[in-house]
């Protein structure tokens, strides 16, 4: 329990806390973005609720979301200075991207997105909400480039132990980015989809709402039926390319002890680092072969081929990937029981299915952040894979500094973020409720009367 642990322990408080909310934002602006493009072509009234409703759970997330994120950039000058130094040429340009490329772009757009619905024609607002989520999509291009490179570096030089930028082409799109990159989009899209489905599900079953929750199960459950199955190929394929570049990350995953024997898929174990066995196994034989390989007889390193020094831990990495591949195929089953009850046309009516799904709404979060521990916790004693060890970026700052910092964080987040947490919830429960306010310039979805013109025009945006 020294300083670098201690800082350790810190940055990744930190960024767990911080992860949560892009990674719901993401998934979360297309979805908002989806229901003005669908409310302006059908001109259907609650689809123009649901879209305002959301924005305002999107507005808090992404508040707490860039409250989050300041903090991680401070932390890498005080807690990690030698990693800026060695590092630094190639990942604040990537980092500077980000700001100047995707937060600009959400910046600028998300004002007339959260404050244009009666000030604004239809079409840029629209349009506003378009760009937030492209926004949100190119903040995660960016920081998932800068994260693979960490995992996979390329394109770069060593320069009297300083990494210098040879090919930013080569920087950017790294080995592991285009599999990183796949797997954790289509991981924010299905958090948000989780939400939704479960919330919609949460109205009808208590009978409110009936229509904003129908179109919601519709939504989240149609993306889920896609996304959950395609997320099996795709980490199938982050899988292969983490066995080629970084295979002691893929022993720890798989508690593999010897390379010189086909390895089981552990289903359940407690690995023994001291001895160097799996305690309590259960396993299928030739299992993680087959899955790794694609051939049951095929083999991969084991950890005994690593030097102990140069092994992740094993006991977090196993048992968070565990996490992660369980839920995912709750995922799959979610989806595909829903779709059956979907084209049996009993969904809306199926009490056992709807009771169950209100709390599946964390599965993703939680997917999310065991997926993020094993890559993480994965890919040590490296911050930089083969260029700079973990315990080498961190600065001379004494421990007692690193504690009281960190139960300063740990006090004042748990404080902050349970009542914006507790707030969504709040904006959550009163649900999509009043009229639906048309920006300027849209047509109404029927003929008004001058009773209900004037009725409409004394609304007022809610502040």
């Amino acid at each position: 329990m020294d300083a670098v642990f201690l800082a350790r322990i810190q940055f990744a408080f930190t960024i767990a806390v911080h992860i949560i909310f892009p990674s719901f934002t993401i998934g979360l602006a297309a979805f908002i973005a989806t229901l003005l493009v669908r409310w302006r072509i059908t001109g259907r009234d609650h689809l123009h609720r649901l879209a305002r409703f959301w924005t305002k759970v999107f507005a808090v997330s992404f508040a707490m979301g860039v409250v989050s994120g300041i903090v991680l950039s401070y932390q890498l000058g005080t807690n990690w200075s030698r990693f800026s130094v060695v590092v630094g040429n190639v990942l604040g340009p990537l980092l500077g991207y980000e700001v100047l490329m995707a937060f600009f772009l959400e910046a600028t757009f998300l004002g007339i997105m959260l404050f244009g619905w009666s000030r604004v024609s239809a079409n840029l607002h629209v349009l506003s909400a378009i760009l937030v989520a492209v926004g949100t999509s190119l903040s995660a291009f960016w920081i998932l480039a800068a994260n693979s490179w960490m995992q996979t570096p390329a394109g770069h030089e060593i320069r009297d132990g300083i990494a210098y930028p040879v090919d930013w082409l080569a920087i950017i799109f790294n080995p592991s980015f285009p599999y990183r990159f796949a797997h954790m989009f289509t991981a924010a899209y299905l958090t948000t989809s989780l939400v939704v489905l479960a919330v919609g599900a949460r109205y009808l079953v208590a009978g409110r709402f009936p229509e904003e929750a129908k179109t919601m199960l519709r939504m989240g459950l149609g993306m889920v039926v896609l996304l959950a199955p395609l997320q099996l190929v795709i980490g199938d394929l982050h899988g292969l390319n983490t066995a080629k570049y970084q295979p002691a990350k893929v022993a720890a995953m798989e508690a593999h002890w010897d390379g010189e024997k086909p390895g089981d898929l552990v289903l359940f174990a407690i690995p023994n680092e001291v001895a160097q066995r799996n305690d309590f196994e259960i396993s299928i034989p030739y299992g993680a072969s087959l899955i790794i390989t694609h051939d049951p007889l095929g083999l991969f390193p084991g950890l005994n081929e690593f030097a102990p020094r140069n092994r992740p831990p094993v006991l977090p990495v196993f048992f968070a990937f565990r996490i992660m591949v369980g839920l995912g195929f709750v995922m799959i089953a979610i989806g595909l029981v829903g779709a059956w009850l979907w084209l049996q046309g009993a969904l809306f009516d199926a009490r056992w299915y709807l009771r169950p799904v209100r709390y599946v709404w964390s599965f993703g979060f939680i997917a999310i952040l065991a997926g993020w521990l094993v890559t993480e916790t994965g890919r040590q004693p490296w911050i930089a894979t083969n260029i700079l060890r973990t315990i080498d970026a961190a600065s001379p700052v004494a421990y007692s500094s690193v504690l009281i910092t960190l139960i300063l964080f740990v006090v004042i987040y748990v404080s902050v973020f349970s009542m914006g947490i507790y707030y969504i919830n709040r904006l959550i429960e009163r649900g999509p409720v009043g009229p639906a306010i048309e920006p300027q310039g849209a047509l109404p979805s029927r003929p008004l009367s001058a009773a209900s013109d004037a009725a409409r025009d004394a609304i007022r945006p809610e502040s």
